[in-house]
């Protein structure tokens, strides 16, 4: 059933169609990125099992910085979104612009982070020389883009909050477009453009991500979004509200941190493996991000609808709310692992026609569309959390959960040395720790008295 009718679209109401009409646009526009990565990624396996294996390590440091954009923007959605159930339209544009001045600022700290301290991390933590070497120059280029990411993720924010997250995947597409056309050209030299091989897919990005941001803006102001929530017009560093979002945000930005340096720690150990490990975890986690979205788009949805629904007032609905995405998620999460477990020499060969690879990668594929199983109710739980204001609520849980997965990493990798499933096997550890923890702590009722 269907609460009350809201008093305006910017209010959302509990209802299914309301979680999917929120939901699958997100999706939508997941799904084309996510498309976009794995063709990258099929084009660098072409060109050999060391560039794929290096997309992997460069590909996780690389998100370091590009989680880092999502956790200011799922601060920032939040607040956006509790003011949009308040409906308070002219507060919207002003949190807008004050997030654009902390989003240059890290952008701008994760450009100089890379350029001084990425060749000395990498060149210490990395065996082989070539991977040594190409994950380097990579990253040097890659960064370039991050300015226009953080950008690119604060207007979807603003459109999924606003209750507008249909208009996201225009950005999405042109974007996903543009970079399979300049992968393809750039890595091996067609079209009378120079073959740039590894380095050609970071310029691929750098452009297509400038082309999504000029999109997702246009969209924005041909629909006079600007005006309606009175964009632009609160230019000015204003360090009251600046302060409000730094300190939702930054709460999200560590823990998304905290999460992705494990992951990095956990590529680093398999690295040690031996490239085809490397290559196997790569391809793995590709399929864990492309069946996925649907998972992250009601993770998303979550946090933008309980804060909606608190800002209306109906903090009761909350739980009802929460357990109405919960088994949506599970829903077509399920069916997406039976895919991959029923045909899985179908996406593994993708990457690698080698026989020998695709027998080595179906035993994980297997262990970790249970961590996906997993990860299916505790994101939405998790962005339950977040949803309700108390981000350090969110780091707490994180860090618990983090804790666990890097003790359990550290001892099955380089002190029981048991392979590749037992170290995969670590996603249902950090993702169930993060459903117990999250779920208590809703259902405990202690954010209630939270107001932002």
């Amino acid at each position: 059933m269907a609460s009350t009718a809201p008093v305006t679209n910017l209010q959302v109401e509990i209802s299914n169609r309301q979680i999917l009409k929120i939901a699958l646009p997100i999706s939508l526009a997941m799904l084309v990125p996510q498309i976009n990565f794995i063709t990258n990624n099929i084009f660098l396996g072409r060109l050999g099992e060391t560039e794929l294996g290096t997309a992997g390590i460069t590909g996780v440091f690389y998100l370091i910085f590009a989680l880092v954009g999502n956790g200011l923007n799922s601060g920032l959605q939040g607040l956006l979104s509790r003011r949009a159930g308040e409906n308070r339209p002219e507060e919207i544009g002003k949190l807008f612009m004050q997030g654009i001045w902390i989003a240059m600022f890290f952008a701008a700290a994760g450009i100089l982070l890379t350029w001084i301290f990425a060749p000395y991390f990498l060149s210490h933590n990395l065996h082989s020389l070539t991977v040594q070497h190409e994950a380097i120059e990579f990253l040097k280029i890659r960064i370039g883009g991050v300015p226009f990411l953080y950008l690119f993720q604060m207007c979807n924010a603003l459109l999924v909050s606003t209750n507008n997250s249909r208009y996201i995947k225009y950005g999405f597409w042109t974007m996903a477009a543009l970079n399979i056309l300049l992968d393809y050209t750039l890595i091996f030299g067609h079209f009378g453009l120079p073959r740039m091989g590894f380095n050609g897919a970071a310029y691929a990005s750098v452009i297509s991500e400038i082309a999504g941001l000029v999109v997702v803006v246009s969209t924005i102001f041909y629909k006079k979004f600007n005006h309606r929530f009175h964009m632009f017009y609160h230019r000015r560093f204003d360090k009251p509200v600046a302060g409000l979002i730094f300190k939702q945000s930054s709460p999200l930005v560590m823990q998304w941190l905290i999460s992705i340096l494990a992951w990095l720690f956990f590529f680093i150990f398999i690295e040690h493996l031996g490239e085809r490990a490397l290559a196997i975890s790569n391809t793995i986690r590709n399929i864990f991000g492309l069946f996925g979205i649907f998972v992250w788009a009601f993770a998303s949805t979550t946090n933008a609808m309980v804060s909606n629904i608190i800002g209306q007032g109906k903090k009761e609905l909350v739980i009802i709310l929460v357990k109405k995405i919960m088994w949506l998620s599970i829903g077509f999460t399920l069916i997406l692992c039976s895919l991959i477990n029923l045909f899985p020499d179908l996406f593994l060969s993708i990457y690698d026609r080698n026989n020998s690879f695709v027998a080595d990668a179906i035993p994980v594929i297997r262990i970790v569309t249970v961590g996906m199983m997993v990860m299916s109710f505790s994101t939405v739980w998790l962005n339950a959390v977040t949803g309700t204001g108390n981000t350090k609520i969110n780091l707490a849980i994180e860090i618990i959960a983090i804790l666990a997965y890097t003790v359990y990493v550290y001892s099955v990798l380089k002190v029981l040395h048991l392979g590749l499933i037992w170290a995969w096997a670590s996603e249902i550890l950090y993702w169930g720790s993060i459903f117990i923890l999250s779920f208590l702590y809703i259902r405990s009722g202690r954010w209630k008295k939270k107001v932002i």
